[in-house]
């Protein structure tokens, strides 16, 4: 089984980007950790990261075409706004799991709308580094589900 990890805009700032509110893991660890839990659980874990839109828009598409069983998505500041991006997660005929470190809920105001969530299979958020571990779990079952379906 192979899953994909996304992170999405500014999450390479991870352990220096308000570390009160992201803590001081870096994504590199988060990566780290996640393959750790991949190994784990038996499978494969490649994540992809990036600033521009576009770039994710067509890792995304390269997705489509790939043999990924399940997708995990931090699209950052993109959740809220980005009707492209989540056009080209709607492709997508594996499950998705949107995930955030914070809990979007309890934030801004304009940060309470994800554009994705609909077309995702759930959201995890508000428990920092453990949210992408928890989504890959998440992630892991419900691509077993879809297999047997």
């Amino acid at each position: 089984m192979k899953i994909l990890v996304l992170h999405g805009i500014n999450l390479n700032m991870f352990g220096k980007r308000e570390p009160a509110k992201y803590g001081t893991t870096t994504l590199a660890e988060i990566d780290a950790r996640l393959l750790a839990l991949g190994k784990e659980l038996g499978v494969e874990v490649a994540s992809f990261q990036t600033n521009d839109e576009g770039a994710m828009c067509e890792r995304i598409h390269q997705a489509f075409g790939e043999d990924v069983d399940a997708v995990l998505i931090n699209a950052g500041a993109w959740t809220h706004y980005s009707y492209g991006l989540r056009d080209a997660l709607a492709m997508l005929t594996v499950p998705i799991v949107e995930l955030h470190m914070s809990n979007i809920h309890a934030r801004e105001a304009f940060r309470t709308h994800s554009v994705i969530a609909a077309i995702a299979r759930g959201q995890i958020c508000g428990f920092g580094v453990d949210s992408y571990l928890l989504a890959l779990r998440a992630a892991v079952s419900a691509a077993s589900q879809a297999a047997k379906a």
